[in-house]
């Protein structure tokens, strides 16, 4: 395992102290319990062990990949088998929150780890960005950057060693889009490439060597209305019953594909015979088995993989491993252990260097199982916090008897009389340098580029996520020495949820975050100030103190002088300074300005533009943290940036929004920048008393998805339109995940697929007359400047006549698309359908979205609000 910082730690035990090699790590681990196996599991495991063949997976996103495939090459086949997507899928849409761009990321990133854990497959990805739905591959590869991204592709081949790698996609438009087909196109140059010595050779410095696998297979597919299998291709059957794990491959990867929770992506168990069909692109065409023509035995570890036939000796490692197969006891597992140490150092003989490693760790995670050895390393805190202390707590506890003759968490071997069954504690007392390295997903530590992350440690490049926070744990197990490398996790008890592991973060000693993110300068329920908010990560934190003089201190809803000398934070605690901006900042100087008396006197060193620095020199960052019950909470830190401020002339007509939440949007908190009052809306608030309060009702993005009370409380929703509302639906989706059960609008219409994906795409006004376009802002080209990612998506179609089509746009290439924003005047009301992204450009502060979204808000049979005038 690679160690990518260390810092030396001290342990009172039994009153001496003794010092240590700590492995940082960081990042996260896993959230869940530590994974304990049966027996059948352990089994299963044995018999892995003489298989010495692998598979990659090749596509483009998380939920591209083919479970219940993979389930099948890892735990049938028992193929080391490893998925590739080439992003992390950042561009997506989100079911389960508001998460968007670099959060979603993380997200998925963790849902293919949980799925990974279930089918038994390894992750891995490229450098490469999900900036959006894309529409041709030249686009894809030309945002990511092809030499970059075959770069990578290339690395993860030549350290995977794959001996077949199949691709989901085919590499024309029946791939369904740019990002599919694309990484078809690139796995299949990677496919060669990985094989020419001339291709990337800075990546042998790094230990790796050309390799070339013997296919190329696209495993094709009958979805929708897409059907590219034919009974000539090669096929087999991946719908067998596993009786060691209890379940058939479609059970274990409904499982798997389950995990995909943000994209709603639960399935049912599918059982029976199902075929899976292969077309060959590269390489040899497999007749008889995936492997034709690739030796899988332990005789690829003597004679390079040729198919050479040798004398049986009764020693080789496939004899021993039969041996050890013939003899498991399922009641006893620990009685395979010296068998299994006298398997690790006759493998440690073998001169394949790829499967000796590889074949070497799963037999030491046997040892460790069929042990039942326990090996723990906990806290109770989940902040390693920089120029702080850390307790970690360790246990070992040989819960079978095996023969251990020493063992210790330490880098030197103690002896200890490991008895069997007794928890053998120790408390370790460590201290964290105040410039060990923050908690950060490697790919975030680099500015990044509009299709790629930067990513400069080669050794990174493939990896799902980094190592977590890690101690060794050293046994001398039947006269022969194992490193375990365990991750230091955070434990706790759940009164409702019972014994909970988190990772453990390491963390500056404080951090900030401006409030509000974004500020509209002219609304009448904002002010000139902005909060700077600062939270403590350790007790009596006197590291905020700065240098001098007085700030404005708020807490609740009391403000009061005080010096920032007398501040002194408990763990968690935070305060709020009131911060009167705009902010200036100059480089390399010791005077902070603003224009209000805020802190007069911040050293300010070499660091970004909008960084605060504290006395010791540290770089105040905001944190980030999502928490989902499926996956392991996921941090990182952010530069920390000033409330961005937008100082447009936002007109609005109402005050009273009523809104009905979907999957989850930040169009609410919008709202109430510009001055509104929002009130959500449950199924039990859906009745003609209630909706008259509001000028107007929102449901957010895929609210008829999500919320299967829509279909009933449709005819109270056009009722409210027609008595004079205002209802305008944000997109929902129409496919194979979702669709919508319920009417939408008061006349049909249909939802479609088509979506325009460049940001910058030209927006023609078909009604330039009409009110929403210029009640109560002038709505002009202008306003459609500076949008991110795409312009709309899901939009209207079978449009039925009483809807007024009022903006037209297409992508490159494309015929004009008019369902983007579709308005209905029924009865006093109006009805508004719109697949225009203000998800999106909202949380992005962009001014024009701001704007247009007034207007289609403003009710004409409300009273006007006081006109707001542009902010000098």
């Amino acid at each position: 395992m690679m160690q990518r910082s260390y810092f030396k730690y001290c342990s009172m035990v039994k009153g001496s102290i003794i010092f240590f090699i700590f492995h940082f790590s960081f990042f996260i681990a896993v959230a869940q319990t530590p994974k304990t196996y049966t027996s059948s599991e352990i089994l299963l495991q044995l018999k892995k062990l003489n298989v010495l063949g692998s598979v990659l997976y090749i596509a483009a996103h998380p939920d591209d990949e083919n479970t219940r495939l993979l389930a099948y090459l890892a735990n049938e086949k028992m193929y080391r088998t490893g998925y590739l997507s080439l992003t992390r899928g950042d561009g997506g849409q989100n079911l389960i929150g508001d998460e968007q761009g670099i959060d979603l990321g993380l997200i998925r990133t963790q849902e293919l780890l949980a799925a990974r854990r279930i089918d038994g497959a390894e992750q891995f990805f490229s450098r490469a960005y999900d900036f959006g739905f894309c529409k041709s591959s030249d686009e894809a590869i030309r945002t990511w950057g092809h030499d970059k991204i075959l770069s990578d592709i290339v690395w993860v081949i030549r350290k995977f060693k794959p001996d077949v790698i199949i691709t989901r996609f085919p590499e024309d438009n029946r791939a369904g889009h740019g990002h599919h087909s694309a990484s078809a196109i690139l796995a299949s140059e990677a496919f060669d490439a990985a094989a020419d010595a001339t291709k990337f050779p800075e990546q042998f410095s790094f230990g790796v060597q050309p390799w070339q696998a013997k296919r190329l297979l696209w495993n094709t597919f009958n979805f929708g209305t897409t059907n590219t299998q034919s009974d000539d291709q090669f096929k087999f059957d991946v719908g067998m019953y596993n009786p060691l794990l209890g379940k058939s491959y479609g059970e274990i990867a409904a499982l798997s594909r389950s995990q995909h929770k943000s994209q709603g992506f639960g399935v049912p168990a599918q059982r029976g015979e199902t075929l899976e069909y292969f077309v060959t692109t590269k390489g040899t065409k497999p007749e008889k088995d995936l492997m034709d023509g690739v030796d899988i035995s332990w005789d690829r570890t003597l004679f390079g993989g040729e198919l050479i036939s040798r004398p049986v000796h009764e020693d080789n490692a496939q004899n021993l491993i039969d041996s050890i197969i013939k003899t498991f006891s399922e009641e006893h597992p620990e009685k395979s252990v010296p068998a299994l140490v006298r398997l690790y150092n006759k493998v440690k003989t073998t001169g394949n260097n790829y499967w000796r490693e590889q074949k070497l760790r799963e037999i030491q995670n046997l040892i460790e199982v069929c042990s039942g050895l326990f090996l723990d390393a906990t806290t109770n805190t989940q902040y390693a916090v920089q120029g702080d202390t850390l307790k970690v707590f360790t246990v070992i506890n040989n819960r079978s008897g095996i023969n251990i003759n020493a063992a210790a968490w330490d880098i030197h071997l103690a002896k200890k009389d490991i008895k069997k069954n007794i928890n053998q504690t120790d408390t370790i007392i460590t201290y964290i340098q105040p410039d060990e390295k923050l908690t950060q997903p490697y790919w975030l530590e680099q500015p990044m580029e509009k299709g790629s992350f930067n990513v400069t440690d080669q050794q990174l490049i493939g990896k799902a996520e980094n190592n977590p926070i890690s101690i060794d744990c050293k046994i001398n197990i039947e006269g022969t020495d194992f490193t375990f490398n365990k991750p230091i996790r955070y434990k706790y008890t759940d009164p409702i949820k019972g014994e909970i592991y988190q990772p453990v973060y390491v963390t500056p000693s404080f951090v900030g975050k401006f409030l509000p993110e974004i500020k509209i300068v002219a609304s009448p329920v904002n002010h000139s100030d902005s909060y700077l908010s600062i939270t403590s990560f350790k007790d009596n934190n006197r590291d905020i103190v700065y240098e001098k003089k007085d700030i404005v201190y708020q807490n609740h809803d009391t403000t009061l002088l005080r010096t920032i000398k007398e501040l002194s934070l408990n763990r968690e605690q935070n305060v709020t300074f009131k911060v009167s901006g705009p902010i200036e900042f100059e480089p390399n100087i010791d005077l902070f300005t603003s224009t209000g008396k805020v802190f007069d006197h911040i050293h300010i060193e070499n660091v970004m533009e909008n960084s605060y620095v504290n006395k010791n020199k540290q770089i105040l960052k905001e944190f980030k943290t999502i928490k989902y019950d499926h996956i392991p909470q996921i941090v990182y830190f952010k530069p920390l940036k000033f409330t961005k401020e937008i100082d447009e002339d936002i007109k609005t007509v109402g005050k009273n929004i009523g809104y009905i939440i979907g999957a989850g949007d930040k169009v609410p908190q919008a709202l109430e920048q510009m001055g509104y009052k929002v009130t959500m809306l449950k199924e039990a608030d859906i009745t003609k008393t209630n909706l008259k309060q509001f000028d107007a009702i929102v449901t957010g993005v895929r609210a008829y998805n999500t919320n299967d009370w829509m279909i009933n409380s449709y005819d109270v929703l056009m009722q409210y339109v027609k008595e004079g509302g205002v209802l305008l639906s944000q997109y929902n989706t129409n496919n194979f995940i979702s669709s919508v059960k319920s009417k939408i609008g008061p006349y049909p219409f249909t939802i479609s697929r088509s979506r325009i994906t460049d940001e910058t795409a030209k927006v023609n006004f078909l009604l330039p007359k009409h009110p929403v376009l210029n009640y109560p802002n002038k709505i002009t080209e202008k306003d459609f400047d500076g949008w991110i990612q795409e312009r709309s998506i899901y939009n209207a179609e079978n449009i039925d006549s009483n809807y007024q089509r009022v903006l037209s746009m297409k992508d490159p290439g494309e015929n004009e698309q008019e369902g983007s924003l579709i308005i209905a005047d029924y009865g006093k009301g109006r009805f508004i359908y719109t697949g225009l992204v203000f998800f999106r450009e909202l949380p992005a502060g962009v001014p024009g979205a701001y704007r247009l979204l007034a207007n289609l808000l403003a009710n004409k049979n409300a009273r006007p609000s006081k006109a707001v005038k542009k902010h000098k």
